[in-house]
């Protein structure tokens, strides 16, 4: 009799997960996704879960998992990333990302990933009417407490850093859980 209640309360228990795991993935088909790097990127999973998916951002990934970013980016936020492709880190010097990685430079790497942060979730749209309130420039706060300028050339949206290197915003407006990311071609530095 025992072991009946046992099976019965196991069985329910697997029902009720399959249940619940159903009803997530059935909710993950209905969402809008965009593809980054081969993968869907969900709006219900946060920024760290939708990266750690794109081939074209494993870069950036190793460099938030040694920095040790990965709570604050799986945090509430919101947040809006600028984030650089694998493309995009190997235009940098030979070295720089290798050396970027070492634990004794987990400082210096911290502040170059929150240079590609913002406070807040600034679609596509808010940074465009950002850039024609301030005829054809919009200066952003980073949160690393550096500065972005976003600009318009032709349709496109670029981003330029303290050093006057720009990236390109080649995807807009991914939306997460906990905010946006935007993917651009170049690594942003802060002023040295």
């Amino acid at each position: 009799m025992k072991t009946l209640k046992l099976l019965k309360s196991a069985l329910f228990t697997v029902a009720l997960f399959t249940s619940i795991s159903g009803f997530s993935q059935e909710k993950m088909m209905n969402e809008k996704t965009v593809m980054v790097g081969g993968a869907k990127m969900y709006p219900s999973k946060n920024i760290v879960e939708n990266a750690v998916n794109s081939k074209d951002h494993t870069t950036l990934v190793a460099a938030v998992k040694a920095a040790d970013l990965v709570d604050v980016l799986s945090s509430k936020g919101p947040f809006t990333v600028f984030a650089p492709t694998n493309a995009a880190f190997d235009k940098l010097p030979e070295g720089t990302v290798e050396t970027l990685l070492m634990p004794e430079h987990k400082m210096q790497l911290q502040t170059v990933l929150k240079y590609h942060v913002v406070a807040g979730k600034w679609n596509a749209k808010e940074i465009l009417k950002l850039i024609k309130k301030g005829k054809g420039k919009a200066e952003i706060k980073t949160v690393s407490g550096g500065m972005i300028t976003a600009w318009l050339k032709g349709k496109d949206v670029y981003v330029t850093d303290e050093n006057g290197n720009s990236a390109k915003v080649t995807i807009a407006d991914v939306n997460q859980s906990n905010g946006v990311i935007h993917v651009i071609d170049s690594v942003l530095l802060p002023k040295s």
